[in-house]
This record gives C-alpha cells, sequence and structure tokens, in this order.
C-alpha cells in the first residue's frame, strides 16, 4: 500500500507540474491529465507536427519519439542543457512543479520551429544534423535508464494469470519496488531482450559479466505480489543465457523466503493456513451439458477457456468461481463440479522430479522454501529438493554417490544457503507453468513487480472491439 502512495504522490507531482506549464504556454492546465490528447498539446507547444503521434504505435520508435517530444516540451521552456533534459525525466516529479512555480521559467516558443531556432542559435549552436544525431543519442541512453532501472513495458503473452491478466495486457513493471537490478550483462542492443529481431542472433556480448548486485527497493517481496523473473530453467537450456537475459515470465508469488507451502485438493496452504485464492483466479471444473452445442459468445464473455472435450456432453474447463456460478444456471448445462489431480504415482515432470515424491499439481508438499542464511540437512529426501538451488543458482558442483553427498569436492551434510528464494504460481491453476514444475525462483532473477494495465487487446476479436477499453489503466491485485 505504501508503495501505491509513493507512486500516486509522484504521478500527481508530474500532472501537476504539466499542468502548470501548459498554463504558461496558454493553455488550460486540466489538459494534461487526459492521455494522449495532453501529448498531443505538448506537440503543439512545441512545434511538432501533429502526425508524430503515429510513432507511439510503432515499436521501439515510440519510445525515442517519446523521449524527442518531451525534450521539445522542455525546450520550450528554455531547459537546453543536457542535464536540465536529464532531470526532466529522471525526476519529472521533482523539476515539473518546480518549473511551473518558478517566475523565471516562461513559455519562449515552439522549440521545434526554425523561428525559435535561428532566435535562440546563440543558446543551441547546433547544426540539425547534429542536433538530432544527440537528441537520437539521448533519447536512446533515457529509455535504456528507464527500461533497466526506474520501469518497463511487458505484454501477458499466455493465458497462465487469466482471468486475472489476460493475453493481450500491456503492463508497467516497477523496477524501483524492490530495487532495481544493476545489469549482469552490460553490454547489449537498446530495447532488445536476448535476440535481435528479423535476424534472430544474440542482442548481448556475454564476454563481460557482472556479479548479481540490487539497489535498495521501495518494498520486499511479498505473498500476493504479480513478479516478473527471469525463467529459472533457461539455465538449462542448449541456448544457455546470462540471467538477465533469459526469459521473462510472469506469475503471482505465493510464497517468500522462509516460508512452508503446500497444496491439498488443489489449495494452496503456506506455514499451514489456507492462502487466501485470486479474486479472479481460475479453476478446473468438469462440466456436463445437455449435448447442445455451447453458447460460444456467453462462454467467451467469461473468460470460460474449454481445456478438454471429453465427449459431445462432457468437458473439462478453466474458469473462476464466479464464471462457474453463472455458468451452472445456463440453459443447456446439467453440473458444474470442480476437479482436480489427486495423489498418484511418481510424476517425473512435477518439482522435485525424484521417485521419493508421489505428488501431482494440486497435491504436493510440504515444501521450504530457502532463505539466505538457512541450514538445511543433506539427505536423500532433502537433496532432491534442493541440489538445483545448491548447484546452479548458487554455482557449486553437487555430486551424489549413494547415501553420500559432496559439495565442491567436500562431504557435506548441510548447507548454509546465499540468498533468498520464492514460490511463483499462475492464477489459472491448470494452465500454468511454475514453481509446481520447476520449483524455486531465486532473488537474482526478480525483474520486478506488475502494476497497472496500460493496453489491453484482444486479437480475437474483430477489429473495431479489440481494444479492451474497460482494462485500460486498470491495477493489478
Amino acid at each position: 500500500m505504501a508503495t501505491y502512495v509513493i507512486l500516486a504522490l509522484f504521478g500527481f507531482l508530474c500532472l501537476a507540474g504539466f499542468g502548470l506549464l501548459f498554463k504558461k504556454a496558454g493553455r488550460p492546465g486540466w489538459e494534461a491529465i487526459i492521455p494522449v490528447y495532453s501529448v498531443y498539446i505538448m506537440l503543439k507547444i512545441s512545434g511538432r507536427p501533429v502526425w508524430w503521434l503515429l510513432w507511439f504505435f510503432v515499436p521501439v520508435i515510440n519510445a525515442i519519439a517519446a523521449v524527442v517530444i518531451y525534450t521539445d516540451f522542455v525546450k520550450s521552456y528554455g531547459k537546453f542543457t543536457i542535464r536540465q533534459q536529464a532531470a526532466a525525466i529522471l525526476v519529472p516529479f521533482v523539476f515539473l512543479p518546480k518549473w511551473g512555480i518558478e517566475k523565471r521559467t516562461q513559455y519562449l516558443g515552439p522549440s521545434a520551429s526554425s523561428e525559435f531556432k535561428q532566435a535562440r542559435h546563440q543558446q543551441l549552436r547546433k547544426s540539425p544534423a547534429r542536433e538530432w544525431t544527440e537528441v537520437v543519442l539521448f533519447a536512446l541512453l533515457a529509455t535504456t535508464l528507464i527500461r533497466t532501472f526506474f520501469i518497463e513495458a511487458y505484454l501477458i503473452p499466455s493465458p497462465s494469470m487469466e482471468s486475472s491478466l489476460l493475453t493481450g495486457d500491456y503492463l508497467l513493471v516497477s523496477k524501483v519496488n524492490y530495487g532495481a537490478r544493476f545489469p549482469i550483462t552490460p553490454i547489449s542492443f537498446p530495447f532488445a531482450h536476448s535476440t535481435l529481431p528479423l535476424i534472430y542472433t544474440k542482442a548481448y556480448w556475454d564476454g563481460i559479466q557482472l556479479p548479481y548486485y540490487r539497489f535498495p527497493g521501495l518494498s520486499e517481496i511479498k505473498r500476493g505480489d504479480v513478479i516478473v523473473f527471469n525463467y529459472p530453467m533457461d539455465a538449462d537450456s542448449p541456448y544457455y543465457r546470462p540471467v538477465d537475459k533469459r526469459e521473462n515470465f510472469i506469475k503471482r508469488c505465493v510464497a517468500v523466503a522462509g516460508d512452508t507451502v503446500r497444496v491439498i485438493n488443489a489449495q494452496l496452504y503456506v506455514n499451514g493456513k489456507k492462502s487466501p485464492e485470486p479474486a479472479e483466479g481460475q479453476q478446473a471444473y468438469i462440466v456436463h451439458t445437455n449435448g447442445k452445442p455451447l453458447d460460444s459468445l456467453f462462454t467467451r464473455s467469461l473468460h470460460i477457456d474449454v481445456k478438454l472435450k471429453y465427449s459431445s456432453k462432457d468437458y473439462e474447463m478453466l474458469m473462476t468461481r464466479q464464471a462457474a456460478r453463472q455458468l451452472q444456471k445456463h440453459p443447456g448445462i446439467n453440473n458444474v463440479i470442480e476437479y482436480y489431480q489427486s495423489v498418484s504415482g511418481y510424476n517425473p515432470g512435477i518439482f522435485p522430479h525424484d521417485k521419493h515424491f508421489n505428488w501431482t499439481l494440486d497435491n504436493l508438499g510440504p515444501i521450504i522454501i530457502p532463505k539466505k542464511g538457512w541450514i538445511v540437512k543433506l539427505n536423500e529426501l532433502t537433496i532432491p529438493m534442493y541440489k538445483r538451488a545448491i548447484g546452479v543458482y548458487e554455482n557449486n558442483k553437487v555430486k551424489v554417490a549413494g547415501n553420500t553427498i559432496f559439495i565442491n569436492g567436500k562431504k557435506a551434510t548441510e548447507y548454509t544457503f546465499k540468498q533468498d528464494y520464492y514460490w511463483m504460481m499462475g492464477d489459472n491453476r491448470h494452465n500454468s507453468e511454475d514453481s509446481r514444475f520447476w520449483g524455486f525462483v531465486p532473488e537474482d532473477h526478480i525483474v520486478g513487480k506488475a502494476l497497472f494495465i496500460w493496453m489491453s487487446t484482444d486479437e480475437t476479436a474483430g477489429f473495431l472491439h479489440q481494444t479492451r477499453w474497460g482494462r485500460i489503466f486498470k491495477g493489478i491485485k
């Protein structure tokens, strides 16, 4: 809650600053609070053509265009130096209100116009080619810094978090909540994560890899947070990548370091207490119909996913509990029964992938989540659970010979963990690849906290209905 209060305060100060600067240019201050329209007004104030709004629909270019428009805007108020423009980008909640209040900062005219450049040529002193070169380089640097240390956009690619988050939701992910992670692979191509588009080659150079370091954050990771992190199992890929270049995943953190996790009949328990279910999380149900075709418009409106069709009458479906209640009342539905996988024989796909554990997605545990400084006793039951964390995530050589365990060539009966770990699960519990398959997520894999949805599209809908207007600027719970 404190994090959201701080972010709301920063947002209010930014909007207030924009409003005050708009007034100095002869515009009503309220125009600053209207999304998209406020950018249109900034273009008018700075003298850029209105068609520049089209750049916002072009990936990569949109980030550069945003910085160019913003720097043009502050130049219109006499902020010509790189220091002033960097301040406006990195700490706008300080400098925008400051410039809006102080009398010496006044609107000088549209900075992108030729008349402005001629009148201020002594202050600008740059050729058009040099100015554009500096603008593009500054935009690249500014957007890279913002994406690395402050906030980054993220697209939901799969239904593992439905119905809390839908495929096609565009999120803003905060790097400052848990503290920004300093780049482990510092030399990489701007705006590309691990692979360059079109040519599909590495977008980074792994000749230099820095040790893990995280800046102080606004809060600790808490149970219930929706978190973006690097996929832990990517370390086993034949296309091995450094930690910060592994695929981004998004799940809900259901247990933190030191917690004990257990799942009984699809119900999650943390430290022996039943864990609250996500309000819009999906469960699996067996649906018995009277044999008539399902109303696809109705099921789609409830975000119901037909996972399996057993017969002309029986289905396995994924839906929220609210949707299940509504479906039960629908004509043609005989029964809706919640489904879960009971305890069965050894399943090699379920963590910890060992014959001693006959676990399923809906019945597993108890599992203790490793905590920095925690000492675990090593034996035939604990080593399957913690071998990967000790060996892969904490860079040790682990060997098991019969009942004897060796770490870095020395016999070991216990191990002290060097970092915290977390247990992640999707809200769509029966359609999510998560910790039940691959175990713990190490602290150094954490990217950031998902804050809110800034855009949402449905590619399966018609052109006029692809934008989910009701989800725009929706907070993530």
